[in-house]
């Protein structure tokens, strides 16, 4: 059915001005706007109760999206992996969260766009350029154009649609409310403790083997972790960066500091490995002055004397860790580092 096969009186009314003439004056003629062409919603209320159903279906899906995106956040583990072709192997929570996610927002734009393009007016207006400052008689038409612009929304009658997109408008704000789960009152005191207990076992980084006091040279340097922390583990990234050790072996006659002999096994000491700059991993050892040097910033300790800084940014000396042996022969810890690992975290709180 189109706008020729319908009655003069049943069509909406036009809208416009007439067409300027061209004169000295204003030498340019006003076109005007193009005669408007009805649509089918205009002119057939079924047709308009399709698009009606059309926009509230997209709106109830992006409801939907939005409420498997917030189970997905809470259920799937964050280490399941999922196969997608041709993407290959991804994280399935990855996946679940931008696929919902964005359904929920496409559902909206083209829900509103398919509003706007087949049951809101398309009718186009010719209007003046006026002051910037707007005059009561211009608020009082910026008023009256809201309330008719309302009106021929059909926001007021068509109330599936209205509630449909509230519902979707909001819901949709409660993922970014539920992403915020992330954010507090984590880490609670995750940050000032390690996996180091007592009785954990020192294990090498290299071999994956425990320590014997007889593998510690003197004048190495070993890198150890906890016992039962391997490289497959989901944390193992996130723990390693708060355990990881140093283990040198000095003679007991050139360690300076009391607490740190008294903290060693036979010149054996132990050490964060986590710089207190910024937590880079430090990694180099002078052998003959005792002194570990961060390759980030060039932050140095002393080994000798309680890791003290003696060069660098960095402001607060590396932790140790106390140490003995067990019943077996190996090196193990006698608890958790007495101060948090890693760049000035006592500053923080």
């Amino acid at each position: 059915m189109s706008s020729q096969d319908i009655p003069e009186e049943n069509l909406p009314a036009e809208r416009g001005g007439a067409v300027d003439v061209a004169d000295e004056k204003h030498p340019f003629a006003d076109p005007g706007l193009p005669p408007h062409e009805h649509r089918i919603q205009d002119i057939d209320e079924r047709a308009a109760k399709r698009s009606e159903r059309t926009v509230a279906l997209l709106f109830t899906v992006s409801m939907l999206a939005t409420v498997g995106f917030i189970a997905s956040f809470v259920t799937l583990p964050i280490d399941q992996s999922v196969y997608i072709w041709p993407l290959g192997h991804i994280s399935a929570l990855n996946f679940a969260l931008g696929m919902t996610l964005g359904l929920a927002l496409f559902c909206i734009g083209a829900g509103a766009v398919h509003w706007a393009r087949t049951l809101m007016s398309d009718v186009e207006i010719a209007d003046e350029r006026h002051p910037i400052e707007a005059s009561p008689e211009v608020r009082a038409k910026v008023h009256a154009d809201f309330r008719q612009g309302a009106k021929e929304s059909a926001i007021g009658r068509r109330k599936l649609i209205r509630n449909t997109m509230l519902g979707a408008l909001t819901l949709v704000p409660l993922s970014g409310i539920v992403l915020l789960r992330d954010l507090g009152p984590l880490p609670e005191e995750k940050l000032r403790h390690t996996l180091w207990r007592r009785g954990k076992l020192l294990v090498n980084m290299n071999t994956n083997e425990p320590l014997r006091p007889s593998d510690v040279a003197v004048g190495s340097l070993t890198f150890a972790k906890p016992e039962g922390l391997e490289e497959h583990d989901h944390d193992f990234n996130t723990e390693i960066a708060k355990a990881a050790l140093m283990i040198v072996r000095l003679q007991p006659g050139d360690i300076k500091d009391p607490r740190e002999l008294a903290w060693s096994h036979e010149g054996i000491v132990a050490y964060s490995k986590i710089c207190t700059h910024v937590g880079c991993p430090i990694s180099l050892y002078e052998q003959q002055t005792h002194h570990v040097l961060c390759p980030c910033h060039q932050s140095t300790f002393d080994l000798s004397d309680g890791a003290r800084v003696i060069f660098g940014p960095a402001g607060h000396a590396l932790p140790q860790l106390r140490i003995g042996v067990n019943d077996e022969g190996y090196l193990e810890a006698l608890g958790d580092f007495e101060e948090p690992v890693g760049p000035a975290f006592w500053e923080r709180g």
